[in-house]
């Protein structure tokens, strides 16, 4: 009888509780796409702007105000106060030019994909078994945690790549030779990263180790370029919190937790049907 209820109570999860969970499931995840905003194509001018200014209250080196609008920066106004001179260095990006934030773009196509796996099992969709469930929960959570890991986690460059970069090319009047910067995020901050360097002369009696592959770089590493040494002498950096940045991570767990619960109840809900298909098996009724 115990064992006739559990396997009703299956049932029931299969057909209706699991729905339940996937609807509220697609509607955080709704809400996660849209705080991207991507434009649909043509009407890319009306993509909200938004305006963000970049600063410590305890270093007036660098400042910046960006323009982000969507996955993209738009604008980018930097003021550096280079180390040793009262000397103010102004840079912007040139009009024709835009930086696409790579990490976002990567997110949102993951939130999309999650969504397109949902919405394959809609709710007069019926699931036979709680391995199907959790099959399906398995690649929701995988794309969430990518999608996630994307925001948290920057891409690392070397000093070099970072040199070459199309991002140094963005600027007017362009960079000179011994100023670096990058643009990432990290959780949910704007990160801009402006490096001052020195080249090493030939006859220097340092050491020369280029440093490896890093989300940031500190003073004293080394890297070389068409035949020169450098060695970054300053590193400043600037940040500031993307609000719907961190809504979208607040969404990711919200959903994460949902996709657990739901395998751990199917779980629980396994268990008495193993045990009743045993004692079937054995001929114990």
């Amino acid at each position: 009888q115990l064992c006739g209820k559990a396997e009703e109570e299956f049932n029931w999860l299969l057909k209706e509780e699991v729905h339940a969970v996937l609807k509220q499931l697609q509607d955080i995840l709704k809400e996660a796409s849209r705080r991207f905003s991507m434009p649909t194509p043509g009407m890319e001018s009306q993509l909200k702007q938004e305006n963000f200014i970049l600063g410590s209250s305890t270093m007036d080196q660098v400042k910046g105000v960006l323009t982000l609008q969507g996955e993209a920066l738009t604008q980018a106004d930097i003021n550096l106060k280079v180390a040793k001179s009262s000397q103010v260095l102004h840079f912007q990006f040139r009009d024709d030019k835009q930086w696409k934030l790579q990490q976002i773009q990567d997110a949102r196509n993951h939130v999309n994909q999650a969504l397109q796996l949902l919405s394959s099992r809609d709710e007069s969709y019926h699931f036979k078994t709680g391995a199907e469930v959790n099959k399906l929960m398995d690649a929701v959570m995988l794309q969430l945690t990518r999608a996630r890991n994307r925001l948290t986690t920057p891409a690392t460059m070397t000093l070099s790549e970072l040199a070459t970069s199309g991002l140094m090319k963005m600027f007017t009047p362009p960079m000179p030779g011994d100023v670096m910067v990058n643009f990432y995020i990290n959780l949910s901050k704007l990160c801009l990263t402006v490096y001052q360097l020195h080249v090493l002369q030939p006859n220097t009696t340092k050491n020369f180790k280029p440093a490896g592959s890093s989300v940031l770089h500190n003073p004293g590493a080394m890297f070389e370029l068409n035949n020169n040494r450098f060695e970054v002498s300053h590193v400043h950096k600037v940040e500031c919190v993307v609000p719907w940045l961190n809504d979208t991570l607040v969404f990711f767990t919200i959903s994460l937790q949902l996709c657990q619960q739901l395998k751990d109840k199917n779980l629980w809900r396994i268990r008495p049907l193993v045990t009743l298909h045993m004692t079937r098996k054995m001929g114990i009724t």
